[in-house]
């Protein structure tokens, strides 16, 4: 592939920035691809990759139509298929935009949730945890421990003021459930590692700087067992909104096949 510096000579020359061949990409359709707010190295690069991806898009262009026949240049089949599919998509999101009831109440989603229980069985282990971490050797570190393990509500506070001037970083996820990954992503290590190190209700596992990474486990469910309501929540919205629009497709196609009908320009031979 040419380099960008084959034509650094346009450049400079008011409208053309490169060129090959017959083709030319000019200033304007490269600035529309550039953003505005970034800085001039930035600029400069993504402008240098853009100018190499045109070029290879038009050199692939120019040996195509070299090497090809007639019978393998002739797209026009191709190019009305994904006009018939592109106009339809639009169509069809243009249909759902309008009708679709987006709303979703917290009855619907126990319903699903109850109906389909054994649609939300945990692959991967969930938890409730708060996390810090601190460097080992600081003086503060067993009393956020001590603080952040306990279940009263002021210790809980007091723990992340501790934290805030003490620790690297605390977070407290007790209130939320959440993917064990997500926990084992603090740690820098995969969730199966991180779970092996669970002590109790804690997980201490040291990094390479000094510093102790720290989870105190306020609940946890294993894998195979059903994930809670909570957890799957928004999951199940998604999945009742898509049931929606699939049930608006479908009315959409029999309402256009029947009114087809009833004009009679529909006719099977």
């Amino acid at each position: 592939m040419p380099s960008c510096k084959v034509f650094q000579s346009y450049v400079h020359d008011g409208e053309v920035v490169a060129k090959l061949g017959g083709h030319k990409l000019y200033r304007s359709e490269l600035e529309d691809l550039i953003p505005n707010g970034i800085s001039p190295e930035d600029s400069t690069h993504l402008a240098a990759m853009f100018i190499n991806s045109w070029v290879t898009d038009k050199a692939f262009q120019d040996i195509a139509e070299q090497k090809l026949g007639k019978e393998d240049k002739d797209v026009s089949k191709e190019l009305e298929a994904y006009r018939q599919s592109l106009l339809r998509y639009r169509f069809e999101q243009k249909y759902i935009a309008e009708r679709l009831d987006t709303s979703v109440s917290g009855a619907a989603v126990s319903d699903y949730y109850n109906s389909h229980k054994d649609n939300f069985i945990l692959e991967r282990p969930i938890l409730k945890a708060r996390f810090m971490k601190i460097a080992k050797d600081s003086p503060n570190l067993q009393k956020i421990k001590k603080l952040m393990s306990s279940s009263d509500v002021e210790d809980v506070i007091a723990a992340d003021s501790v934290a805030f001037n003490s620790a690297q970083r605390y977070i407290d996820f007790s209130e939320t459930w959440m993917d064990a990954m997500t926990l084992a992503a603090e740690f820098g290590v995969d969730y199966v590692q991180m779970l092996s190190k669970k002590n109790g209700s804690f997980i201490e596992i040291p990094d390479n700087d000094g510093n102790l990474c720290v989870a105190f486990v306020v609940d946890m469910i294993k894998a195979g067992e059903n994930a809670p309501l909570e957890f799957c929540e928004e999951n199940i919205k998604d999945i009742i909104i898509s049931v929606r629009k699939h049930d608006l497709l479908t009315t959409l196609e029999r309402d256009l096949i029947e009114d087809a009908k009833v004009r009679e320009n529909f006719v099977i031979y």
